[in-house]
């Protein structure tokens, strides 16, 4: 039995609220899905709780295989998982990027039939695929970051530090996310290459394999992106989700070298709790062109990102919360400008069959890699959201998914769509899967038949495949 039985307290008042405790029973064999319970309709996260460390982790610990098989159960049902690789490498030549189309079609359907259907047709008859879906978090109702065997396994070697969550695992196969690790490449030392020299960037090493490279402003920069601070789920309070009390979280966690490893947690910026979306992390590679950052991509500069994530978004968007936990508070000049300037060092990967103008160099492309860029910035319409030289417009914008399917509350979560996301730049994308905003695409097949459907644009079997070559380039 699960039971989630929180007490509210709004700290800046002084004010004690406490709310009705719901007790939720559910069984690895039940076909309903467990509710949220008393976060269902609030807006604070708990922070005063009944309960002793040990108890509400013995609980968890209980339930940690059901909800690993609940959700693996979920995955294959929307996808096909197994390990197809291409012939094409990612930066690092650490791993191949995946091929083929992995979100399974209702039974009888095909994608051809389903790209020339109408919205309401999908919706009406129930076709919409679940891959196309809200992917939910491997456990909705509480949420937090998730990482990686492979980060895990770093950290507790390089450092010493515990990123295993006893209540969950991370949920997708190791095929399936980011070569780990990812290469790190300079803006200020193109001429360097990869300059982790193939390494985890961490607390114990940074020093040695950037000095020379950088400034002293980047290097202290990067110590603030490497140093762990308490998180919603990894600090020292009873409500943890680790064994031992821990520091914290660093940026390069998730963003590890600067770019993904395919931690998800949920946005910080979205209520109730059922409604919150699952957020695959997204790589800063070319984090010096944009302009929008954070979640749901609204905030305005790279600086107000950092700020903004040390304050809140480590702990579920509630500033509440954080004051309890340890808020690291970093000043803007002395510490958010040094973190930001490191951040923006970091460059997209080498593009050979590019030109000056984010355009194949026709002596160097393929035939079907030309004809799938005259696709992307014709038939496909990519190319208005996506334009090059760096394959994103800064803007954000709502694809209306919920015209396709009716809502359901799906292992605790609320499949709403999510409303308007920012455009993410398509440089270097063959590097980051699992794709949009909460990881629900696993390839870029998945990825152009999910946006034919959703943009109506009709193309063939011949046009898609064209498209994914012609964004392996990218």
């Amino acid at each position: 039995m699960r039971t989630l039985r929180s007490r509210w307290l709004l700290v800046g008042g002084l004010v004690a609220s406490t709310f009705a405790s719901t007790a939720v029973t559910y069984g690895q064999n039940s076909p309903e899905p467990p509710k949220s319970a008393s976060q269902s309709d609030q807006t604070y996260m708990p922070i005063v709780f009944e309960k002793t460390f040990q108890q509400m982790h013995d609980a968890d610990a209980a339930e940690k295989e059901m909800l690993n098989q609940r959700q693996a159960k979920l995955l294959q049902e929307r996808y096909d998982l197994k390990d197809n690789p291409s012939d094409v490498w990612m930066a690092g030549k650490r791993k191949k990027v995946q091929q083929g189309v992995r979100v399974r079609l209702p039974e009888g359907m095909t994608w051809d039939k389903l790209g020339g259907m109408t919205p309401e047709e999908i919706r009406q008859q129930g076709v919409f695929p679940g891959g196309f879906r809200p992917l939910p978090h491997a456990d909705h109702p509480t949420g937090g970051q998730v990482f990686p065997k492979d980060q895990i396994d770093a950290m507790a070697k390089l450092e010493k530090r515990n990123l295993q969550r006893f209540d969950i695992d991370f949920d997708l196969p190791d095929h399936l996310t980011p070569e780990f690790p990812p290469p790190m490449f300079l803006t200020s030392r193109p001429d360097l290459g990869d300059v982790t020299e193939g390494q985890v960037l961490s607390i114990k090493n940074y020093y040695q394999l950037l000095k020379g490279k950088v400034t002293p402003v980047q290097m202290e920069g990067m110590r603030l992106l490497l140093t762990p601070f308490p998180q919603q789920q990894f600090n020292q309070t009873e409500d943890r989700k680790t064994v031992e009390p821990e520091l914290g979280v660093t940026c390069f966690d998730c963003h590890v070298n600067g770019h993904t490893n395919a931690t998800f947690h949920l946005n910080p910026d979205t209520r109730p709790q059922t409604n919150r979306f699952r957020i695959d992390t997204v790589s800063l590679r070319g984090l010096y062109n944009q302009q929008i950052h954070g979640s749901k991509r609204s905030l305005r500069s790279v600086e107000d990102f950092t700020e903004f994530e040390q304050r809140t978004a480590y702990f579920d968007g509630d500033h509440v919360t954080a004051a309890k936990k340890g808020v690291h508070l970093p000043n803007r000049s002395d510490q958010v400008a040094m973190m930001a300037q490191m951040q923006n060092m970091v460059d997209f990967p080498p593009a050979p069959k590019l030109d000056l103008y984010g355009k194949l160099i026709p002596e160097k492309a393929t035939e079907q890699e030309l004809e799938g860029e005259k696709i992307f910035f014709g038939k496909a319409r990519c190319g208005e959201c996506h334009p090059a030289p760096f394959y994103l417009d800064d803007k954000m914008h709502d694809l209306q998914v919920g015209r396709f399917y009716d809502v359901q509350e799906v292992n605790g979560h609320t499949d709403v769509a999510a409303g308007a996301i920012k455009t993410f730049t398509l440089r270097g994308i063959k590097d980051s899967p699992p794709y949009l905003h909460d990881g629900r695409l696993l390839t870029l097949e998945d990825t152009v038949q999910f946006f034919n459907v959703v943009m109506q644009t009709k193309l063939t079997a011949e046009e898609r495949a064209a498209l994914v070559a012609f964004m392996r380039c990218l």
